[in-house]
């Protein structure tokens, strides 16, 4: 009888510290509104050989920013802009030694798909057809992204008063896709997951601001092995082709 209650007492105490090993960790990741579908696509792949799980946070990096700074809880932040991340960090609010430059984008110009409209170049937003331009207002990074290119194409000044103000990217698109808008400036990754709208201009890379997602993890995060782990797995082979896979450009 006595070797049996010890017997249990074993059996309960190994599976009492089996279930702690086995325990999973949820993190949060803030992360640009871009950013939404190849994360979510990502995040599944590590959640199936992972024990931990992966909520995200999806919006405008100015606002996650802002949030972060006023103790909201995230564990990783993906901005998709460079000053975002260094006001953090410059207020002490990144795990250090964590930030990673890992991606860039490039900047387009859309129209609904049944458009006729015909743009070869950002003068052609001059044109007297196109009389709404859908697009983030700053400090959204594809606002500042685009209002700073029109500026060095000269031509900010006269678009300007054709501009609708709009949350974020994805707000934009939604924009362009429902035709309240003849075009709107976004990031060539996301007019690639719409099949409303089409791309009638690239800026040329060499030519537009230089774009650039960094990545970090936050200092106040509880479970920062957790958040490394994710860090880790985003820079793996098979996550950086994923990247690619949704045309974004991966920083080496």
């Amino acid at each position: 009888m006595k070797r049996k209650f010890i017997a249990t007492i074993l059996a309960l105490m190994f599976l009492t510290g089996f279930v702690d090993v086995a325990r999973t960790d949820e993190i949060l990741v803030a992360a640009a509104g871009s950013l939404t579908d190849v994360l979510k696509e990502l995040s599944a792949a590590y959640q199936s050989k992972s024990k931990n799980t992966v909520n995200f946070n999806f919006g405008p990096s100015s606002t996650l920013a802002r949030q972060i700074e006023e103790g909201a809880p995230a564990d990783m932040f993906f901005s998709a802009d460079l000053a975002q991340m260094d006001d953090l960090d410059k207020n002490g609010r990144l795990e250090p030694g964590t930030r990673k430059n890992l991606l860039s984008n490039q900047l387009v110009i859309v129209v609904p798909s049944d458009s006729k409209l015909a743009i070869a170049s950002p003068k052609d937003l001059l044109k007297s057809e196109v009389k709404k331009i859908a697009l983030a207002g700053p400090p959204v990074p594809v606002g500042v992204y685009s209002s700073k290119y029109l500026e060095a194409e000269g031509l900010w000044d006269q678009i300007k008063p054709k501009v609708v103000p709009v949350q974020d990217v994805r707000a934009t698109l939604a924009s362009v896709e429902s035709g309240n808008v003849e075009a709107g400036f976004v990031y060539k990754t996301d007019a690639a997951v719409s099949k409303k709208v089409k791309i009638v201009y690239e800026v040329p890379i060499n030519k537009g601001p230089k774009i650039v997602y960094p990545v970090a993890i936050v200092k106040e995060s509880k479970r920062k092995d957790a958040a490394r782990d994710f860090l880790n797995y985003v820079q793996i082979p098979a996550s950086k082709e994923l990247f690619k896979k949704y045309s974004f450009v991966v920083l080496d």
